[in-house]
């Protein structure tokens, strides 16, 4: 579809960022009460309820979150130890006359000999050292094993709740969109187990032991690092929450480009008939430029953090080392208490500066989460009264019921069908006729429950379908569409998708009953064959056949066909149309143009043009 230049529609955009700062309005949630929530990428979340969502979603690895920390806390604890060696090394054994120890050390058993006293701390900063880096090796090892883990639940629950949510929601999003949200939305969430809790973590302890420390060699030491706590909170609450929104705009229009994609391919040989390859090509190079003039916006955003720390760590830590360096001159410290200070310094220093480097991925992750919360947000598809029942196949006769039916689609106020009316007979054929537009179809999706009415019932065997579970009452369908869809794998298994471990046989009769074994066993491959990505490598007739055969295969009590002969030669229509006659206890609903067809499967006609009739 058309689309502006990227130039004018970014000019808007960042309109529309000044517009948000300004406001400072905040969407409001959409809830679980609303059938009809906002759409996805409209609702921005405060970071505590991120935070407290966020844990409810990596609740089965909270204990290996909880051992990584704690393992991570004794390792940087370790790690804290190697620079009292350095200081000890230059005092007491290095430098002529040596120092006395520490009065807490007096009491160990440690040579009096330089050169021994030298070569033990050295031996002791050795093993620290490998301790230390075993324990953080493992604790890494634990918390990558959780992101890992955490990711495939997590794109899991995401991917089990988009497939149940309302057709008009999954829309919306398009294929391509959901597959983009999936992939890196839901996967970047885990990774907030490193940029939320595990890098913090590790900079607050490293932070905290190197203030300690500090405090026992000087405590204006201690203060100083203190004072750089105000810059970590001023810089977090003027551009990180800044940030945020404009990596959740960058994801949005990614899935876009993504979803677009997905569908120029999907239709690639409607792409092709009206050549507009070149057309879709520039569409989505203006949708790419769009993306990276947004990006190179927010990178912008980043780059005033990183700049802020790059000129407040160095300034920092000269300050720290005159003050040191002072002391130092005038003996109020040792040259083994100013190598310690230094490289405690850096320990001090070395945490800002990785939260302030985590910082703009840690938004970034966050914007994901943000997303995926939208979609788990929505409720399922369909409302089911909580005394729904299952039903036993073998007790279901089949009869239908309509009542008064009317129906508009979400966000729609024009009626589609009205005041519908209709009984039909357990094992009785019926066919809708009527224009193009009169409603035909969306009879079928609502007998399917791919919609609730908005008014009216839909009972089978005189109880209403929202007392029914809907996973129970679809297992009893058999659904022939007018568009038909076919998986990318073998005749087989589409023929068996609609029921797990479907015998040969089965599969074989089925097929046979759609009228396609015939065309399947001169396939190389028979059942075997490979027939491509929404069946390509098979004609229209084909397709349709194989579609029927999946509709019959697990023998459904009732079956819904919406065009189903529509792209077979007249011999097989009336062959399959016969076949279609013959079967027990099924309804056939179909919306066929075809007229001879009908009246050859000997079927009762209920027009949905002018005024209600039936005849049989």
């Amino acid at each position: 579809m058309p689309t502006q230049p990227s130039r004018h529609r970014f000019s808007e955009y960042r309109q529309t960022v000044r517009d948000r700062k300004t406001s400072g309005q905040r969407p409001q949630s959409h809830g679980h009460s609303e059938r009809n929530p906002k759409k996805l990428g409209e609702r921005d979340r405060k970071f505590w309820e991120l935070f407290s969502q966020f844990l409810a979603l990596t609740a089965k690895h909270r204990g290996q979150i909880f051992v990584a920390l704690a393992l991570l806390t004794i390792g940087i604890g370790l790690r804290l130890i190697p620079p009292l060696g350095t200081k000890l090394a230059i005092d007491s054994a290095l430098t002529t006359p040596p120092k006395k120890l520490p009065t807490w050390l007096q009491a160990l058993p440690l040579p009096t000999d330089p050169m021994n006293l030298l070569l033990t701390i050295a031996g002791l900063v050795v093993v620290v050292t490998i301790i230390s880096t075993i324990v953080h090796l493992c604790s890494r090892w634990i918390a990558t094993k959780a992101v890992n883990q955490t990711q495939v639940n997590i794109r899991r629950r995401v991917f089990e709740h988009a497939v149940k949510l309302p057709l008009n929601n999954v829309y919306d999003m398009k294929s391509g969109g959901v597959a983009s949200l999936i992939r890196e939305d839901a996967g970047g969430v885990a990774d907030l187990i490193f940029s939320m809790l595990y890098n913090p973590w590790r900079a607050i302890i490293q932070f905290v032991g190197s203030l300690v420390i500090l405090m026992l060699v000087d405590w204006k030491l201690m203060v100083g690092g203190l004072l750089l706590l105000p810059i970590v909170w001023v810089t977090h609450r003027t551009w990180i929450n800044r940030i945020r929104p404009l990596y959740r705009d960058i994801r949005k229009q990614r899935q876009l480009i993504d979803g677009n994609a997905t569908e120029t391919f999907s239709g690639i040989r409607v792409v092709r008939t009206f050549s507009q390859s070149r057309n879709e090509s520039s569409r989505f190079v203006r949708e790419g430029d769009f993306l990276v003039r947004q990006q190179l916006f927010t990178w912008w955003w980043t780059r005033i953090i990183e700049t802020i720390w790059e000129v407040v760590v160095p300034l920092a830590s000269t300050g720290l080392l005159l003050y040191g360096g002072y002391q130092i001159i005038y003996n109020e410290l040792t040259l083994g208490d100013l190598m310690m200070f230094l490289v405690y310094l850096t320990m001090l220093l070395d945490p800002l500066a990785t939260l302030a480097a985590s910082a703009v991925s840690f938004q970034n992750n966050l914007a994901g989460l943000d997303r995926v919360l939208d979609v788990l947000e929505i409720e399922d598809e369909l409302e089911t009264h909580p005394e729904a029942i299952a039903l036993r196949r073998e007790n279901v006769g089949g009869a239908l019921s309509i009542r008064d039916v009317s129906f508009s689609y979400p966000e729609s106020d024009t009626m589609v069908l009205q005041d519908i009316n209709l009984d039909v007979q357990a094992g009785e054929t019926v066919a809708l006729v009527g224009r193009s537009g009169a409603g035909k179809t969306t009879l079928t999706n609502l007998i399917a429950r791919f919609y609730d009415a908005t008014s009216g019932s839909i009972c089978l065997d005189g109880r209403d379908l929202r007392d029914i579970k809907l996973n129970n009452y679809r297992s009893l369908l058999g659904i022939v569409e007018q568009d038909v869809f076919l998986f990318d794998g073998t005749i087989r298994e589409n023929i068996a998708y609609a029921k797990r471990n479907t015998l040969d046989s089965q599969i074989i009769e089925a097929a046979k009953a759609a009228a396609a074994d015939e065309f399947i066993e001169q396939l190389p491959d028979g059942y075997d064959s490979v027939i491509g990505e929404r069946g390509v490598k098979l004609s229209g007739g084909q397709r349709q056949r194989i579609a029927i055969a999946r509709a019959l295969g697990p023998e459904p009590k009732l079956i819904l066909a919406d065009e189903p002969v529509s792209a077979l030669d007249v011999s097989i229509q009336s062959q399959i149309l016969n076949l279609l006659r013959q079967l027990r206890d099924e309804l056939d609903l179909t919306g066929t143009k075809f007229g001879c067809g009908i009246a050859q499967c000997g079927a009762c006609t209920v027009y949905l043009d002018g005024e209600p009739a039936r005849s049989c």
